[in-house]
């Protein structure tokens, strides 16, 4: 099962670095996170928002069951994981629309912060999914 999540968080991990890089923001610039060589602390940070939705995702999919991931079961599951980020949330757009993708939603999330690290919004309230 360990293999699951690490492959579940990895995917998660590039979702929020292209997000924070296309925010134009320094994913090894983090807060919480320490700041280590080749660590990207900011994506480590950003990506705690985020980690239960891989591990509800993965425990409901393989439930139960002993996994041992060979090349076949590794496609199948990054084939699930995209599906999975490509889900609809109820939580509004920035700009239009009622509903959104989870990798969306990761992406104007890190906008969002941007804009709250160069003062343009006084506040950050990170826009949480229930599944």
């Amino acid at each position: 099962m360990n293999n699951l999540f690490n492959l579940g968080y990895e995917m998660l991990s590039w979702k929020v670095h292209r997000a924070l890089i296309n925010a134009r923001l320094e994913p090894f610039l983090g807060f919480v996170h320490s700041i280590q060589y080749g660590k990207p602390s900011l994506v480590c940070d950003f990506q705690e928002l985020y980690r239960y939705l891989i591990d509800d995702f993965l425990m409901r999919l393989k439930m139960g069951k002993r996994i041992h991931l060979c090349e076949f079961e590794t496609n199948e599951l990054a084939d699930d994981l995209n599906l999975f980020f490509n889900r609809m949330v109820e939580i509004p757009r920035i700009k239009v629309g009622k509903r959104q993708t989870i990798e969306t939603l990761i992406s104007e999330e890190a906008l969002l912060l941007a804009k709250y690290l160069r003062d343009e919004y006084n506040l950050w309230i990170p826009r949480i999914p229930l599944l």
